[in-house]
């Protein structure tokens, strides 16, 4: 997706916004434009749930849209936005090179909030090199590849989030202990003790649960498990979409859809439920055979969230490290110098064994 473009009223260069700051920033002569804030009734309609039931039988035929100018990673197959002026780049979730005259328009669901980014790139560069820093077994020419990255980027990332009502009628088995004394002979002396059994009954019934903001990322562009480790994200702060958030940032246009995205919030919701439905057959053990959830009340949210990502290159794989643009979670991947790891090894085994010898002549 494309930004406005915010010309600074004393030199004319593209105003950024500056996060933590609520403000539009020269990045040439430091000449900055406050953001309005949000009003109270704006922030309301921001985080307004929308019905997913209603939306999804009307097409989108009445929902907000955006049209942007969006280019596809050939590799990776990420979907974002060359800046403004640039005719050619590096994809940031893969690093492969873009060149704008592959760009197409594109039409996506307005996104109805975002949180703006609130840690700055100095603060992100500063985990960064600290993360770095700190792995011992890292290739030394790691260092020297990642100054010589493009360094880290600003990403806003596309999620959902869903709310539902649950109800689920189950069938299963509660098993209730008991313990019977058991008489038996150790060395010659006759011994008892107490042995657990468990008596099992059938079970069944239903359970109600609600949920909130359960949050799925409409990216593919990352690993799963990196992006769930930077959670948890501060949704209370989420601000209404403005294009004012966005100048100098890139925004991933969404690879999931609503309705395969309330597929995998239903998955989130399977380990609640179950926890609820063993809560209601009771007993010390429970078996759960058959469970059917429900879903009603269904309702959704388009939103932006911030990342800094940095992309690096070594051993002909791509490797990435991300930070939280909200709290500062930091998430990485790394090589491993298989050199320093056996050194590493050799070394350790050559002071045991100097050990042993010396404790051995004493």
């Amino acid at each position: 997706m494309n930004t406005h473009h915010y010309p600074c009223t004393s030199c004319g260069a593209k105003l950024e916004f500056a996060p933590g700051k609520d403000a539009l920033k020269c990045p040439y002569c430091g000449a900055e434009n406050s953001i309005p804030e949000a009003t109270t009734e704006s922030v309301i309609v921001a985080v307004e749930e929308l019905d997913y039931p209603s939306y999804l039988a009307k097409a989108a035929g009445n929902e907000a849209q955006i049209e942007r100018q969006t280019i596809k990673c050939p590799s990776c197959g990420a979907s974002s936005q060359l800046p403004e002026n640039v005719t050619a780049d590096r994809c940031p979730f893969c690093a492969v090179p873009l060149i704008a005259a592959d760009a197409y328009a594109h039409r996506a669901i307005k996104p109805h909030a975002l949180a703006p980014f609130a840690i700055t790139d100095n603060d992100a560069k500063s985990r960064f090199r600290m993360w770095i820093t700190s792995l011992w077994f890292a290739p030394n020419v790691l260092k020297k590849s990642y100054r010589e990255a493009s360094g880290l980027k600003g990403i806003y990332l596309p999620y959902w989030t869903y709310d539902a009502e649950t109800n689920t009628p189950y069938s299963g088995q509660r098993g209730d202990h008991y313990y019977v004394t058991e008489n038996y002979t150790e060395n010659g002396q006759a011994r008892s003790r107490q042995v657990q059994h468990t008596r099992w009954s059938r079970a069944a019934g239903s359970v109600q649960v609600s949920f909130d903001d359960i949050l799925v990322a409409a990216t593919s562009s990352l690993p799963d498990d990196y992006l769930e480790k930077l959670e948890p994200w501060q949704l209370e702060k989420l601000q209404p979409y403005r294009e004012d958030y966005l100048s100098g940032f890139t925004v991933e246009a969404y690879q999931l859809g609503l309705e395969p995205g309330f597929g995998l919030a239903c998955k989130q919701m399977d380990a609640p439920i179950r926890s609820a439905i063993e809560g209601d057959i009771g007993g010390d053990e429970q078996r759960i055979e058959s469970m059917s959830p429900r879903y009603s009340d269904i309702t959704f949210k388009h939103i932006l969230l911030p990342i800094w990502l940095s992309t690096y290159q070594y051993g002909g794989k791509t490797w990435r490290f991300l930070v939280n643009g909200q709290t500062g979670e930091v998430q990485g991947e790394r090589p491993w110098s298989a050199w320093k790891i056996a050194f590493a090894t050799v070394l350790a085994l050559a002071l045991l064994f100097l050990v042993f010898v010396f404790f051995n002549n004493q």
